[in-house]
């Protein structure tokens, strides 16, 4: 196995692991621009290659006194390729002096990295927030102070009215997910607004939950934080507007 750090010079001839079957598509050149403005900011991507195949990729960065996993996704689990990434993780927030490595979990989504990794790898679960979101850490030294969520979700989502989508091209597939929300949308005859977050100080004013990504809000009522289709969008909207 052979772990591979991407630069921008790298990336141009690799590619990103999510959505590489398109690489035409317009969220996955929006995810490698991302991602290369990203590097200058300390952020990791490495991928996991096994007998020249590519098997798995982290993406973590620098949040203050922690390294935050971003994503963590393998092509194959029972392999250990999970657990070798993770500790490459543990590594690199090791050699940088930080306390430790924090990462959100959802079990409703696979938009997220799954729990059950972290867990075996002795992160421990320390904060939950609205939606099933929970936050998990592996601290190198249990008496320096803990991360926690904000506590200000409703506040957040009360900033939207209208159909809004919150969103950052950190994930490829951002685009289809917001294709679906228009579509639908258009069926019901509502406006949809789209606000790219460009930077942490937008996210954290912005977004409606712990996963700043993508999130869908009506009327402040949180529709979605993962893709939909274009049925369940014209469902859940309607359930707001009690239809």
């Amino acid at each position: 196995m052979q772990m591979v750090e991407l630069n921008t010079e790298i990336l141009k001839g690799m590619g990103s692991y999510c959505l590489r079957s398109k690489k035409k598509s317009h969220g996955y050149i929006q995810k490698n621009k991302w991602l290369n403005e990203r590097f200058e900011e300390g952020l990791k991507y490495i991928q996991l290659m096994e007998n020249k195949k590519q098997v798995g990729f982290i993406e973590y960065t620098v949040e203050e006194d922690y390294l935050v996993i971003h994503c963590l996704w393998v092509s194959e689990t029972g392999k250990g390729y999970g657990t070798k990434l993770i500790q490459q993780c543990l590594h690199d927030a090791k050699s940088q002096s930080k306390r430790g490595i924090v990462v959100v979990t959802n079990p409703q989504t696979s938009w997220t990295p799954s729990k059950e990794i972290f867990i075996k790898n002795d992160f421990q679960l320390i904060d939950t927030a609205p939606y099933h979101f929970e936050l998990l850490v592996y601290h190198f030294d249990s008496r320096t102070p803990l991360p926690s969520f904000p506590t200000n979700w409703e506040e957040r989502l009360n900033q939207f009215h209208g159909l809004t989508i919150i969103r950052s091209f950190q994930c490829p597939y951002v685009e289809v997910a917001t294709e679906n929300i228009i579509a639908g949308a258009k069926q019901l005859g509502i406006d949809v607004k789209i606000i790219d977050l460009k930077n942490r100080e937008e996210l954290m004013k912005l977004a409606p939950t712990p996963y700043g990504i993508y999130s869908v809000v009506f009327k402040g009522k949180l529709i979605s934080f993962h893709r939909l289709t274009i049925h369940s969008v014209v469902k859940k909207v309607k359930e707001v507007m009690g239809q």
